[in-house]
């Protein structure tokens, strides 16, 4: 073959000009965070379950919901939990109106043990009642005397140091029908969560903001994840799923994927059956560079069977090897 066709040069640098790309398949980390299973940085990473709803943006780990987009600042995979901190909640050091906060009821998060400090809202909030219930907590209006004391109250459109009766403790805090803290309904601005008093409960300045979520086990059976899953990110690799049956895969460091772990899948020539025999997960973890290298050597292939077809005749007949001279 003298020379390849020029639409063939197109496609060839399309491609390897695409493998640079920002596709770098499934990643142990975001930003500063370590992401084990059941999270993933992506399509195809960690539980099919989660995917959804938790994705790496930008070297941040972002949860998704029907109210908004949300950074995820801790996980504790021992306990189970989460910490988000919505862009619109108020702290001591900036207070400011927000929408509803919300949590999808499919998905597999629940609102943890965080406080709610709901504020600027009609007085007295000793009123405020959701179904009958009170939803005040009175044994803890220390809270609201100690971040109204902040001067950024101003912000909500109040004087500084207000009157309580405008704020509340909302704990155990829980969310309506819709999932969701309805501050309009509550008759309130904004509100601050708390997720931990940092060992100083009088001096707001110092508390950690945020909502704490509770979550459950992914969608892999325990056979998978006490066997298949430990034992994938024993070997170094990432745990994740092959759409659509959404079967196990472990992502190796080396650009494969196999379905057990990467303890002896140093060479791209192990492996090699179970990624023919699983397209699908090609683009899932392996990244571009690896789909696009298995186009472009399918492509030759083609090129150089039909060049060999023009120059000598028929194809050959069947038990011939087609690339023989």
């Amino acid at each position: 073959m003298d020379s390849l066709p020029l639409p063939f040069i197109i496609l060839l640098i399309t491609l390897l000009h695409n493998s640079s790309a920002s596709d770098s398949g499934c990643r142990s980390t975001c930003g500063s965070l370590q992401v084990n299973y059941p999270f993933g940085t992506g399509y195809g990473c960690g539980s099919p379950r989660f995917q959804p709803y938790v994705t790496c943006n930008s070297n941040q780990l972002l949860l998704t919901t029907h109210t908004g987009s949300y950074p995820i600042t801790s996980i504790s995979y021992k306990d189970l939990t989460l910490t988000i901190t919505p862009p619109y909640m108020s702290t001591c050091n900036s207070m400011q109106q927000s929408p509803n906060l919300g949590l999808d009821w499919a998905s597999p998060f629940q609102l943890g043990p965080s406080v709610f400090l709901l504020l600027s809202c009609t007085s007295p909030t000793s009123s405020l009642t959701i179904k009958g219930s009170p939803v005040c907590d009175p044994s803890s209006s220390h809270l609201c005397d100690s971040i109204y004391a902040c001067p950024s109250v101003i912000n909500l459109g109040l004087p500084l140091f207000p009157p309580t009766n405008t704020c509340c403790v909302y704990s155990p805090a829980d969310f309506n029908s819709k999932g969701e803290l309805d501050l309009h309904a509550m008759k309130c601005l904004g509100y601050a969560p708390i997720a931990s008093f940092q060992d100083s409960p009088t001096d707001p300045s110092k508390w950690q903001y945020g909502v704490t979520l509770k979550y459950t086990n992914g969608a892999f059976d325990d056979y998978y994840l006490n066997n298949n899953c430990n034992t994938c990110e024993d070997s170094g690799g990432i745990c994740g799923y092959s759409p659509p049956s959404n079967s196990f895969v472990c992502a190796c460091n080396n650009g494969f994927n196999t379905s057990t772990d990467c303890y002896n899948n140093h060479y791209p020539v192990q492996g090699y059956e179970y990624l023919i025999g699983s397209s699908t997960s090609l683009p899932t973890c392996m990244g571009r560079f690896g789909r696009d290298y298995w186009l472009v050597w399918f492509s030759v292939l083609l090129l150089e069977l039909g060049e060999r077809k023009k120059d000598q005749g028929p194809w050959p007949h069947w038990g011939e090897d087609p690339l023989s001279f």
